[in-house]
């Protein structure tokens, strides 16, 4: 299946190219030669099984594993970048578990996030007010009411979206977000998903995740990875029907579902 009859170059998109990915650990190919293009404007979605390969892709692209091939961004290949000029080079990413400084307000965590950008001599000299930017960012992740509250006192989903507003204050334009709803209620991943669509207009956001439903109502395009490989490409409706990604992991899924139904209803 073609996502698209034109290059990235010819539409004029930003995108990152990921290609022969391969991440060895000893011996053990954890990632083999996966194959990936993901475009700017695009909610881009990494699903399968645990141990599929896809929170370690997301951590050659950003440094913080060794992978060799090729992953390109900008005419830059990232994998022969150190993590921290992944960062200045526009590459962002969130963990499963929200980094947040807890004891520091959200305005101070978006104001040190943003820094990345700053030269050093300024990090130490006072500013007046708040800069545009982080301004921009507290109303895009719906955070201005509490700028001044301690980032540890935040609801879980509301340190997601804080964490996802620290990338916008550096100016990430490729978005590397690991499975941000997990934990979440129905409306904050609604929230959440609403938000990634306001964002994802100008920028390259890939989301590993593995909520089926917040999969089906927000992506644009699903990657289904199976040890460490790519399994299938596609739509939500072409990955749900193919017979393959059914078998490896949608099938599992529901077993999993069922199994925890009649456990609930056992102990009714």
């Amino acid at each position: 299946m073609s996502i698209q009859t034109r290059t990235p170059d010819e539409l004029g998109q930003d995108y990152l190219e990921i290609r022969g990915l391969t991440v060895d650990f000893d011996g053990f190919k954890a990632v083999k030669g996966v194959d990936l293009t993901l475009l700017q404007g695009r909610l881009h979605f990494l699903i399968g099984p645990n141990g599929a390969g896809k929170t370690t892709v997301v951590d050659a692209v950003t440094g913080l594993v060794r992978g060799t091939g090729l992953a390109s961004y900008r005419n830059q290949d990232l994998l022969t970048m150190r993590s921290h000029q992944i960062v200045r080079a526009g590459i962002g990413r969130t963990f499963q578990t929200a980094t947040v400084f807890e004891e520091l307000s959200v305005l101070q965590n978006l104001d040190i996030a943003g820094g990345v950008h700053r030269r050093a001599w300024g990090m130490v000299l006072a500013r007046r007010g708040v800069p545009a930017y982080v301004e921009h960012a507290l109303e895009a992740i719906g955070l201005t009411e509490l700028r001044d509250k301690p980032a540890g006192t935040l609801a879980h989903g509301q340190k997601q979206w804080l964490e996802i507003g620290m990338l916008l204050v550096q100016d990430a334009k490729v978005m590397l977000l690991d499975e941000p709803v997990a934990g979440m209620s129905a409306e904050e991943r609604e929230e959440t998903g609403e938000l990634l669509r306001r964002i994802g207009q100008e920028r390259t956001i890939v989301v590993i995740e593995h909520d089926m439903d917040f999969v089906r109502n927000y992506a644009d395009v699903v990657t289904v990875m199976h040890t460490g490989t790519v399994l299938a490409e596609g739509s939500v409706a072409e990955i749900q029907a193919n017979p393959q990604v059914q078998e490896v992991y949608l099938g599992r899924q529901v077993e999993a579902a069922a199994t925890t139904e009649v456990e609930e209803g056992d102990h009714a």
